[in-house]
């Protein structure tokens, strides 16, 4: 079959796409014949090589796809031939007290389809049985194979862990991207007032059209400072930032008293500055978030089954133009995800 290859880490010379060997299904696995999949910027951190994890070269990525089940394990109970279905990237051990509590992505040995193991961006993929969830009839693949990661991510963050209520203020950074789209979206289901920025005149106006009540472009303007002239020094409820180093002292200076950050990603830096005064002095709250569990990715699929909450997608590229998605993502050209859909699908 033909994948996507990381053949090293390093820049986008490093992406491939041609021959790889069949993928052979384990008793509880699925062969999925994939028809989309969209990439993360994980994708671009696996391809630049991330602390602690040691990939076995090539490495084929992708958290996110979609397709037709061809094959089931023994072991399979959930779906048969001709099943359509999504991948749900996250892998528990099912076993642990986290697990056991319902809490899987605090699992002792959680891990992600694409970062850990061989991902999902190739003609075919065997995966887990657990990792898969039903597509209904009349869903799009690219909207299928685009989705999951970053609606299940959003929505824990922002019902789960936040616990963001109907009247609320929320801010939402980086609104335009995707796991800042789905928060979008899912605020403004919740009834939240949504404060969102972007970098674009475009981005902003998408960010208008998907529920924010306010917007600011950070490019042009301090957020933190914007914020607060629009709340009348207040600050906001909850702050949604997956950006990192070079946000992390104004996300919590917009923040109101007793207010809520929640983070899922430093894409920025690991390590940033922080005033710890601010935060005991205000009474915030840090919550950290990853992924969702089982039920919590049922609950938000399928209000994106239903058109509910629409993933944007700003370009569809054959698997062998994947260099080319990556450079989208870097270089934060248009906003929502991109897909990759394999060469043999576009051809047929």
């Amino acid at each position: 079959m033909q994948a996507v290859q990381i053949t090293d880490h390093g820049g986008t010379e490093v992406v491939a796409y041609g021959e790889y060997p069949d993928p052979e299904i384990d008793d509880d696995e699925v062969l999925v014949d994939v028809k989309a999949g969209a990439l993360n910027h994980l994708d671009v951190w696996v391809r630049g090589g991330l602390p602690g994890i040691d990939l076995e070269m090539p490495h084929v990525p992708g958290s996110d796809a979609a397709g037709v089940v061809r094959e089931v394990g023994p072991d399979v109970t959930r779906f048969e031939e001709g099943d359509r279905v999504a991948v749900s990237a996250g892998v528990s051990c099912g076993e642990c007290e986290f697990c056991r509590d319902g809490e899987y992505t605090l699992c002792t040995s959680f891990h992600i389809v694409g970062e850990h193991v061989q991902g999902v961006h190739s003609e075919y993929a065997a995966v887990p049985e657990a990792n898969l969830i039903p597509v209904p009839e009349g869903v799009d693949w690219e909207v299928a194979g685009s989705s999951t990661l970053v609606f299940q991510t959003a929505w824990r963050m922002l019902i789960d862990r936040a616990d963001l209520e109907a009247g609320e203020s929320i801010l939402v950074l980086g609104a335009s991207g995707g796991v800042g789209h789905a928060a979008l979206q899912i605020a403004d289901y919740a009834g939240a007032e949504v404060y969102a920025t972007g970098s674009s005149e475009e981005k902003l106006e998408y960010a208008r059209d998907h529920g924010a009540d306010h917007v600011c472009n950070y490019e042009e303007a301090d957020f933190a400072d914007w914020v607060r002239a629009e709340t009348g020094k207040r600050g906001v409820d909850v702050v949604v930032d997956h950006v990192g180093g070079e946000t992390w002292r104004d996300s919590i200076r917009a923040l109101a008293k007793g207010g809520r950050l929640v983070t899922c990603g430093a894409t920025t830096g690991p390590n940033p500055e922080t005033d710890i005064r601010r935060i005991f002095w205000n009474g915030l709250s840090i919550l950290g978030s990853t992924m969702a569990t089982s039920g919590q990715v049922d609950d938000v699929m399928a209000l994106v089954w239903d058109g509910t909450f629409e993933p944007a997608i700003r370009e569809v590229l054959p698997m062998s133009e994947t260099a080319r998605a990556h450079e989208l993502l870097e270089n934060r050209e248009g906003f929502g995800k991109v897909v990759v859909k394999p060469d043999s699908e576009l051809e047929s």
